[in-house]
């Protein structure tokens, strides 16, 4: 119970009570609920749609006196109320009985503040938001929301006619942090935060940055969400992940928007219990480890693809449920499929009734557009200097996986984070203390995040999507890295597209594309990627990017597929690359699934099927995708024809040849020199008639010769099919 003096009760009541009716209390808890001094005891509520309202005295109900119009009611006595007081309110003909808010003593404890202000508090998601609780033996729901920079905060909702007056927070010291228990809420109620800003006095109401559930859109509100129902079938998976050695295992994702990937009849968006059924047994036959979901944090437009997140803790109600999303996720992890999350800590949207300008200041972003804008998107930068804001930001991530059981991050944007200057021109940006371009503050947020991921979710993986030549990002913070499990190679990406959209005619001159990229193959632990970036804004999709004719168009995309199959690194593709994809991917629409009546399509997908499958199950084009020792050139200087061979080698010394041909002429008795002597077998042809190609290749079995060729004894004469790569195994 709060103490406060009663007597000389006029002067300060007066005050108090002007504070209370215009919303400008600090600490409504000083002057609100029951209050002792003396012997005596003051209660006072403020109901302004009560039309009486009675404070129960052991078991006799007693009047409060209305001491303003307004709605501001008060008991005095020698007696004390029961605690939590209880209340009979009056109102338009109905009476309902309640506890009184302003009689409960504070929930959150001195670590959980002190933790979150030192930056500490992983799993602030559980401190934070809005909470189903038991409160000194009262069912309730909890709420917490950091503003340091406000006046006072209200919680409002339908519950109190969306009124600031009525239901102010506790501010808890100089933490900035604001808490409030209100008695029988109870889950799916909508709710935000009234600010009133101590500076400006500015009003703003803003939704929950912790909540874990939305209203609808183009509702903006939170909801109280209900405790999880869901009963994880997952923890084979769990147990196998924490001691599995992904760095030489196979990776081969699944990149996926969760509302284009197919719909139902009628345009409608399939559900997460949906995608269960038809997406699980799909990634299994298809040979995929892993799937990759485009941003499932609720957003409010669909064109940004998720990655414009408001709700960092809420999963989108564009397909379901928070159980549902872990329903899907549990389906996966029982096929034997991992879950990758798209994660968006570089930035985040204007809109006002979100996180920009929380407290009526730049509170998660910088004040200084130099530093707090991002000049691409649109969007406001997170201040990672923060204790408090890289905490929610750690938190988002930790929340996802322990609750939902997520295997890694893929985390978005990463060099627009790394850079003080990026997509700036020299007077927009504000350098370092030390005069440099690098955010020093973001490069400390994403080691803490990655040692925070690591150390508590053995085997899950973080993944960058880091453009530039930034230095070890994927190696271990000990050692002076960012500490990220995989970097995506953006420059292999760019080159061999670059050089696959050639007409072949020209490519001898740009063989270099080809083969540059093992100069640096190694520097980090990189993951091939032909992404949603790739068949948007204008570019096309893949199928789209080749050239000549339908048939060359076809064989083009099934060589560069091989390619991507068969070079060192883990792999990644969206969604309807392996089908041939004829438009570019459009958010609100489904891929073109009847595409695969017609042959040629069918045949790529026949193609990434059983090439998925052979790279999960030969050893050598997955165990050394980042040593050196897992790849060499077999020829890489026969630019003239467009042609190079290599060898992929695995722990156990077992190898694969491949060769690739990037001009449409066949090649007849091509020889290639080989690491042993024997028999050997083509395991796979990119060119074969079930995949749509001209059926051209080895078939019959190549045995070696005893001819010296590039820098081997032994080689074989092959048959090299046009636009198309094989695979040879001894």
């Amino acid at each position: 119970m709060a103490n406060a003096p009663i007597k000389n009760l006029e002067k300060t009541s007066q005050k108090d009570l002007r504070l209370i009716l215009e919303a400008k209390h600090h600490d409504a808890f000083a002057y609100l609920g029951l209050h002792q001094d003396a012997g005596h005891y003051v209660f006072r509520t403020f109901l302004p749609y009560a039309n009486k309202v009675s404070l129960k005295l052991k078991t006799k109900w007693v009047d409060c006196e209305r001491i303003d119009a307004a709605g501001l009611y008060q008991w005095q006595g020698k007696t004390a109320p029961n605690l939590p007081c209880q209340l009979k309110i009056e109102s338009n003909g109905q009476t309902r009985e309640v506890v009184d808010t302003y009689s409960f003593a504070p929930i959150l404890s001195d670590d959980e503040l002190h933790l979150f202000g030192e930056g500490n508090l992983n799993q602030a998601y559980n401190t934070f938001g809005a909470h189903l609780v038991t409160h000194q033996g009262v069912a309730g729901t909890r709420f917490a929301v950091w503003a340091p920079n406000a006046e006072r905060v209200s919680v409002v909702g339908d519950f109190n006619q969306w009124d600031g007056r009525i239901n102010p927070m506790r501010v808890r010291g100089s933490t900035g942090v604001w808490e409030l228990f209100i008695p029988h809420l109870e889950a799916a109620t909508l709710y935000k935060f009234e600010i009133r800003n101590r500076h400006s006095h500015a009003i703003l109401t803003k939704t929950d940055p912790f909540a874990r559930e939305f209203e609808l859109r183009p509702g903006t509100a939170a909801k109280i969400a209900k405790p999880s129902q869901h009963k994880w079938q997952d923890a084979a998976w769990l147990n196998q992940r924490a001691n599995h050695d992904w760095l030489h295992a196979p990776f081969n994702c699944y990149e996926l928007h969760v509302g284009s990937w197919r719909r139902k009849d009628g345009n409608h968006l399939l559900s997460y219990r949906d995608l269960a059924a038809e997406l699980v047994p799909y990634l299994v036959d298809m040979g995929y480890t892993h799937i990759e979901l485009l941003p499932i944090t609720e957003h409010p437009l669909n064109e940004s693809w998720g990655y414009q997140t408001t709700g960092y803790f809420g999963v989108t109600n564009r397909f379901g449920t928070p159980d549902d999303l872990k329903f899907l996720i549990d389906a996966c992890h029982q096929a034997n499929i991992g879950v990758i999350l798209d994660w968006v800590p570089g930035h985040f949207p204007k809109d006002d009734w979100a996180l920009a300008r929380f407290d009526g200041t730049a509170l998660y972003e910088h004040e200084d557009p130099r530093i707090g804008e991002h000049q691409d998107w649109g969007t406001l930068i997170f201040n990672y200097g923060r204790n408090e804001v890289r905490n929610f930001l750690i938190s988002s991530a930790y929340f996802w996986l322990s609750e939902f059981h997520i295997d890694g991050l893929r985390v978005d944007a990463v060099a627009s984070m790394l850079y003080l200057d990026y997509s700036r021109k020299a007077d927009e940006w504000i350098p370092n203390k030390y005069g440099g371009r690098e955010n020093l503050e973001a490069i400390d947020f994403l080691k803490q995040l990655n040692m925070v991921v690591h150390q508590d979710f053995p085997g899950a993986l973080t993944i960058a999507e880091e453009s530039t030549a930034w230095p070890a990002v994927s190696r271990p913070v000990y050692l002076g890295g960012l500490g990220f499990s995989m970097k995506w190679n953006m420059g292999w990406m760019n080159d061999n597209l670059a050089y696959i959209e050639q007409d072949p005619v020209h490519r001898k001159y740009h063989h270099d594309k080809l083969t540059f990229g093992q100069l640096y193959a190694y520097s980090e632990n990189f993951v091939l990627p032909f992404s949603h970036d790739e068949v948007v804004h204008g570019k096309g999709s893949m199928i789209g990017k080749m050239p000549g004719d339908a048939w060359q168009k076809f064989a083009n995309l099934r060589l560069l597929m091989t390619l991507q199959m068969t070079s060192p690194g883990k792999k990644l593709n969206f969604m309807g690359n392996e089908i041939a994809q004829g438009l570019e991917w459009n958010v609100n629409r489904s891929l073109d699934w009847h595409l695969l009546e017609h042959e040629a399509h069918l045949g790529v997908q026949r193609a990434a099927r059983d090439l998925n499958h052979l790279y999960s199950k030969l050893n050598c084009l997955h165990e050394l995708d980042f040593d050196v020792q897992g790849f060499s050139w077999i020829d890489c200087h026969d630019s003239d024809q467009s042609i190079v061979s290599f060898i992929r080698r695995g722990l156990d010394d077992s190898f694969a040849i491949i060769v690739l041909n990037f001009t449409p002429v066949l090649r007849q008795n091509y020889r290639i020199g080989v690491p042993q002597a024997g028999q050997y077998v083509e395991v796979f042809n990119s060119d074969s008639a079930y995949y749509g190609g001209s059926n051209q290749g080895n078939g019959a079995g190549l045995p070696t010769e005893n001819v010296a060729w590039m820098n081997f004894n032994q080689s074989l004469l092959i048959t090299l099919p046009p636009l198309a790569g094989i695979i040879i195994k001894l």
